[in-house]
């Protein structure tokens, strides 16, 4: 089996017309009125009178609760809930800053300010302090422009990641929210 390979995961199986195996269940009508409690295949018999489908609805329930529907329209309807949900979603995306170590005040307040519009945009914020060669060296002098960054961003946030040394440099995550 391929390490790689991950299952999808298993979509909750509803139980439909003849695949419900309980003696008795709690009917419901497809005007949603409650009909009682009736033997399954009385249920059954009831649904294909009227052309539509029985469809387990709580199988947790006792007597589980079954409703008289149109399969079809009901996978539809879920299956349009479904996008709805994904749609609503906001989808954050962590946007990246590039500092230098010998950057002036002035670009460091321009990389400020536009780290102030990527949060308040909602998306977190990766502040990467590049150091070449001799640079590593002065890693306390590092810390302290990294640090000098942060206090000139207006917006509240969080630190999502502290300061991690990187052999490309110094790097932290900043999120939205309370500073």
């Amino acid at each position: 089996m391929n390490k790689f390979y991950k299952p999808q995961a298993q979509q909750k199986r509803i139980r439909i017309n003849e695949y419900i195996r309980v003696p008795e269940v709690l009917v419901i009508d497809e005007n949603g009125q409650k009909i009682g409690v009736l033997p399954i295949q009385e249920a059954l018999r009831l649904a294909h009178e009227r052309g539509l489908d029985l469809l387990e609805i709580a199988p947790t329930a006792k007597p589980p609760v079954c409703k008289i529907i149109d399969y079809g329209k009901y996978q539809y309807q879920q299956e349009r809930m479904a996008r709805q949900q994904k749609s609503k979603t906001k989808k954050v995306e962590v946007k990246g800053i590039r500092l230098t170590f010998r950057i002036s005040d002035h670009d460091m307040e321009v990389r400020a300010t536009q780290a102030d519009k990527f949060l308040k945009e909602g998306n977190k914020v990766r502040i990467e302090l590049v150091l070449r060669g001799r640079e590593k060296a002065l890693k306390d002098f590092a810390k302290e422009r990294m640090k000098k960054f942060i206090s000139l961003i207006q917006s509240p946030f969080q630190i999502d990641q502290p300061q991690k040394f990187l052999p490309s440099g110094i790097s932290t995550i900043i999120t939205p929210g309370k500073k």
